[in-house]
């Protein structure tokens, strides 16, 4: 890959837009260079409901990622999520071609072509189709056909389709904010490549990131993926729940919840109190007890758990979990979390902390960032399938250290 090559990983979410900037340095690992934050406004539940508020949120993420690391951002992959996610598994089955049976790379595309040959509504598109599994003849578990003999090729596919208005809009967000879509990108798919080890994904393991508006629920085993749903709570539930409890504004709830915040009452010193702002402002603000929080915020975590769990269940998918759960997600940072999510699926729970990279990597280090991070992670795969990235315009700091240097 180039030296100079750099990979934009772009999240927007309901709570927050993150954009990351990435660079791929001569022994092919990546430093973070850029970081860029901004409130989001603009989206519900992971579907953009305005606009405006979310090209101006992309906006402020962008400039503020584009100082810090001295480059302009031309293009981005780009996380997409929400309630009007799809996906089922699928098969397609093919006859090798060739007088030698041997696989070849038109094979497998053929085979992967015929997968997605379902029956799909008129207002969906297909944003994924991720290979499981290969089996030639009778022989399964192949994860690379090329070259082998047979006569009849399958696949097992994954494929993730979105509402085209919804997608659209998300493009549109993007491409009016000047940024090139490299690719749009399964925000679970992407977040796995952070969060997760090889090790997990090979024996089983289940994946939940609960953001802002939304649950992503994502389940693999043997490497592969095999399960991915949405379940539309999130942690803006947590901070409604803290609000109405409280009776204190959704602003200073969501401070509190950050702050103070735990799911388990035993985790909390009886002793410990909390200063609750009362509503309307007039009033002055209450003592309470800091277990009183963890009152209200511990069943709502048992009901996203729960229904995570009944989800899995009626898909048929509980004995694929051997190496446990990983949480990850904003929401993930919530003490106590854990303990919860091991009561209710009886299995053992981390917490997923994005990993595999370096430079500014202590300030993408938590689970708020797991997705923006696996964004470049996956980014930087594609781009060593392709031979390297396109070269980044220098910005202007990059432009005048190299005019110091030829000086």
């Amino acid at each position: 890959m180039p030296k100079n090559g750099y990979i934009v990983g772009l999240d927007i979410g309901s709570k927050k837009v993150a954009a990351v900037i990435g660079e791929v340095t001569e022994d092919n690992k990546i430093e973070i260079i850029g970081i860029g934050t901004s409130v989001s406004r603009g989206l519900r539940k992971g579907v953009v409901v305005n606009l405006e508020a979310t090209v101006d949120a992309v906006k402020k993420a962008q400039e503020e990622a584009e100082l810090m690391a001295g480059v302009e951002i031309d293009s981005a992959f780009v996380g997409i999520s929400g309630a009007h996610i799809k996906s089922f598994n699928s098969r397609g089955v093919i006859a090798v071609s060739g007088k030698n049976r041997k696989v070849s790379r038109e094979d497998i595309r053929r085979v992967i072509e015929q997968s997605k040959a379902v029956s799909i509504p008129p207002d969906r598109e297909i944003i994924h189709i991720i290979p499981q599994e290969f089996i030639v003849d009778d022989q399964d578990g192949i994860e690379d056909p090329l070259g082998m003999n047979g006569i009849k090729l399958e696949v097992n596919v994954h494929i993730v389709t979105g509402a085209i208005c919804s997608v659209q809009n998300l493009r549109t967000c993007i491409t009016r904010a000047g940024i090139e879509i490299e690719q749009i990108i399964l925000n679970q798919r992407a977040t796995s490549m952070a969060t997760l080890t090889p090790d997990e994904m090979e024996l089983g393991v289940g994946l939940i990131d609960i953001g802002g508006g939304t649950t992503e629920v994502a389940i693999f085993e043997r490497t592969s993926l095999w399960y991915t749903s949405i379940i539309p709570l999130g942690g803006d539930n947590f901070t409604n729940d803290i609000a109405v409890g409280l009776r204190t504004p959704i602003p200073d709830a969501e401070k509190i919840k950050k702050k103070y915040g735990c799911a388990t009452g035993s985790m909390t010193d009886e002793q410990e109190t909390i200063e609750v702002p009362s509503v309307g402002g007039g009033k002055k603000a209450r003592i309470l007890n800091r277990h009183l929080l963890a009152d209200i915020i511990h069943p709502r975590a048992e009901e996203i758990f729960q229904l995570v769990d009944n989800d899995i269940h009626r898909m048929g998918y509980e004995k694929s979990l051997n190496s446990g759960i990983v949480l990850t997600g904003g929401t993930a940072m919530l003490d106590g979390l854990e303990g919860v999510a091991e009561e209710i699926f009886d299995l053992p729970v981390r917490r997923g902390d994005p990993g595999g990279v370096g430079g500014l990597s202590d300030r993408v280090s938590t689970p708020d960032f797991a997705t923006t991070v696996g964004l470049i992670h996956y980014g930087h795969e594609h781009w060593k399938e392709k031979g390297g990235p396109p070269k980044y315009r220098e910005g202007f700091w990059n432009k005048f250290k190299n005019w110091i240097k030829e000086a």
